[in-house]
């Protein structure tokens, strides 16, 4: 019902700055939050960033002064740009979306994309 298709990610090197983006679409009645997931080889899943109302914003603490999340697209879109990147951001990120849809019936849930990777390396 809800489709998270996510741009970006790749190689970079370590102080370097990435940006991903995230394109909700489908049968879209409103979206609550939008935000930002990673998991590391190893690791489980973490929040990284979350943006509610198209400006209220909640950062994970290693990732504060460094990453910025918003919103546009009348907040079907959502972007994370990343600065300053370490090795220990290293990761698949997950755009995840908390969205009411539905054709006849609607209905809320979590969404999630499929995930690209971030790698931070020389």
């Amino acid at each position: 019902q809800v489709q998270l298709v996510e741009l970006g990610g790749g190689l970079v090197q370590p102080g370097g700055s990435l940006r991903l983006s995230c394109i909700a679409s489908g049968s879209i009645f409103s979206i609550y939050t939008l935000g930002w997931y990673r998991q590391a080889p190893g690791k489980q899943r973490e929040l990284v960033a979350t943006i509610r109302s198209g400006d209220r914003t909640n950062y994970a603490d290693s990732v504060k002064g460094r990453f910025t999340i918003s919103s546009d697209n009348a907040g079907h879109t959502v972007h994370l740009q990343m600065n300053s990147l370490k090795p220990e951001d290293t990761a698949v990120y997950y755009c995840y979306a908390d969205a009411a849809a539905g054709v006849v019936t609607v209905d809320r849930n979590d969404y999630w994309g499929q995930g690209t990777q971030v790698t931070v390396s020389v």
